[in-house]
């Protein structure tokens, strides 16, 4: 990745009558990055990447697009493309004249037109697929059309707001592998805004969380997972246990508020024996979910509150429903546990 800043925002705010929408956000998108905003619904995510297409106008603060200051300037002036969920294809055109739409309207010439289509559905792997009508295809390849319409004008970013949120589970996954492979040939930097964490996790180089209109963390994949600034992300991103108050004193000997992902706990007879680099605390097993590769703990802390844990089925799978009501010690690395602010 290139050390040159692709998009620079600095204090953006955008409000909605009493509503900040985005609060100040600060962000830096490097050039060739694969940098997802992630958060649920109303947390600002959309409305920034909006501002930067330049379909929304910020009450506040700057937007540079490779060094220019575009905040001023219209969308069809900025570099930028952007890939909707809806894919927005025109039914009555061909799948290559779709692709060419937007260089037509630019004016270059057709057979300039005709070969960087071509390239451009040879890229999403759509070789061969350029006569057919968008109702002759599947859901995922009309997407990776709508996204060949976007790279065939060589934007210096592409924007793409929830683009794979129509398809099923399946075919989504498998796209969010083709479009992080995509991109990494291209060498474009893509913003993509989701919902979805295991998406953003999947296909990131990093991930901007937002809460509230504001960036709650900005880091990698791993180190959003593993080490989460706040409560907030701790949760949303992922599955988490909170330790705190009462709890964090009497087990880990400390106030404050602290994560353990369930991953990282295991399930232990009562008696076992503990190692020093090691936490560990008793309680009753509540509830047992066998979830496929996995199964899933809800255990009642003799200290008070509720920790998951999450066993690994890596051998022959057996119904562990008889735990229930069992009394249990969940163990856990040292290493493994966080402070998170709230």
């Amino acid at each position: 990745m290139a050390d040159s800043v692709a998009i620079r925002l600095r204090g953006l705010i955008r409000t909605f009558g009493e509503v900040h929408a985005v609060d100040g956000v600060d962000l830096d998108v490097m050039d060739g990055e694969f940098l997802t905003l992630l958060g649920p619904s109303g947390s600002g995510k959309t409305t920034v990447l909006r501002m930067i297409a330049g379909f929304e106008r910020p009450d506040g603060g700057t937007i540079e697009l490779d060094g220019v200051d575009v905040t001023d300037v219209p969308p069809y002036a900025r570099d930028v493309n952007t890939v909707f969920q809806d894919y927005a294809l025109f039914p009555h055109m061909t799948v290559q004249e779709n692709v060419e739409y937007g260089l037509r309207v630019k004016k270059v010439p057709k057979a300039e037109r005709e070969e960087r289509a071509v390239a451009a559905l040879e890229t999403v792997r759509l070789a061969g697929f350029g006569d057919r009508k968008p109702s002759q295809m599947s859901g995922g390849q009309r997407q990776r059309v709508a996204l060949a319409r976007s790279l065939v004008n060589r934007p210096k970013v592409l924007l793409l707001d929830e683009p794979l949120g129509a398809l099923d589970l399946k075919l989504r996954e498998e796209m969010q592998v083709e479009l992080k492979e995509i991109q990494r040939e291209v060498g474009i930097t893509f913003v993509f805004v989701t919902h979805d964490q295991d998406e953003a996790l999947t296909m990131s180089d990093r991930i901007a969380v937002f809460n509230s209109g504001r960036i709650a963390q900005l880091g990698t994949p791993l180190e959003v997972y593993e080490h989460p600034a706040t409560a907030f992300v701790a949760g949303f991103v992922g599955t988490s246990n909170l330790l705190g108050d009462e709890a964090a004193r009497a087990v880990l000997g400390r106030p404050g508020i602290w994560s353990v992902r369930p991953e990282k706990i295991r399930v232990e007879a009562i008696d076992s024996p503990v190692a020093e680099a090691e936490h560990a605390v008793r309680g009753t097993v509540r509830e047992v979910v066998y979830v496929g590769m996995s199964t899933r703990f809800l255990v009642e802390l003799e200290v008070g509150g509720t920790l998951a844990a999450v066993r690994q089925n890596s051998e022959a799978s057996t119904d562990l429903g008889h735990m229930r009501g069992q009394q249990v010690l969940l163990v856990w690395d040292k290493r493994h546990e966080y402070e998170v602010t709230e």
